[in-house]
């Protein structure tokens, strides 16, 4: 695929019949993460634009373009990942990736498996979209919200839309608190995504993060010094949820 195909200089459109279709699947299907990409595609437009040039702007962020690394590979680097300390970010991700049986490299193939021609453009927005891909599972760590519950999801998404600005994110997360208010009869789900996305707001910006250096730092004080929240409405749904067996919803 040629370069030129990403052109910041024409308004990209967002195309919400096929939003709407993969929302419809992704909530049938919580597992199928393909269709959270087909979102994205479908509703974020030039998003990775403006937030690209917004880390030009930000401290450090141009060392960070310059360099350009590619964290899926960096993530996947499992000896670099068991150098880390217990108790760091890292060492924490570590034990995300056995408990989930996740894997950056992983993500990465999901996010272009209907769409491969993308999958290594040599442009600077396309990769920062692959970096933002990339630290996701990392926001999971940091926030608290779990891979593996669509409340998790639904709460780290919100984050997200919060963090970036994308309005795929934000049509993920109504969609699921709608959903759980119809089938819970409560909004107890809803009020943990709506916390989700206070707490994205209130945060530093972390696509300005070095996130080699941030996986070395200590959880606790790397929680602190980015302003992330305690997730207290998402526990207090999180046990609803179990206690009622509805934690697949």
């Amino acid at each position: 695929m040629s370069v030129t195909t990403i052109n910041p200089g024409r308004p990209l459109r967002r195309d919400w019949g096929a939003a709407f279709k993969a929302l419809r699947r992704l909530l049938a299907d919580a597992e199928d993460t393909t269709q959270v990409f087909r979102i994205m595609r479908a509703l974020n437009a030039d998003v990775s634009h403006r937030n690209y040039l917004r880390l030009l702007a930000h401290p450090e962020g141009g060392r960070i373009a310059y360099r350009r690394t590619e964290l899926a590979q960096r993530f996947s680097d499992r000896a670099w990942l068991e150098s880390l300390p217990a108790g760091t970010v890292g060492a924490e991700y570590r034990a995300f990736l056995d408990r989930t049986g996740f894997s950056a490299n992983g993500l990465a193939e999901i996010s272009t498996s209907d769409n491969p021609d993308w999958r290594d453009v040599e442009h600077p927005y396309a990769w920062f979209g692959r970096r933002e891909r990339d630290i996701h599972d990392i926001w999971h760590v940091l926030t608290g919200y779990t891979a593996e519950e669509p409340l998790g999801e639904a709460c780290l998404v919100a984050f997200s839309y919060a963090q970036t600005g994308g309005l795929g994110w934000a049509f993920i997360a109504a969609g699921a608190a709608i959903k759980s208010v119809r089938v819970t009869g409560n909004t107890l789900f809803a009020r943990a995504v709506i916390e989700g996305w206070r707490h994205g707001r209130r945060a530093r910006w972390l696509h300005g993060e070095d996130y080699e250096a941030l996986l070395a730092e200590p959880i606790a004080v790397a929680r602190r010094r980015l302003g992330i929240g305690d997730p207290v409405a998402y526990r207090r749904a999180q046990g609803h949820l179990r206690a009622a067996g509805l934690q697949g919803i």
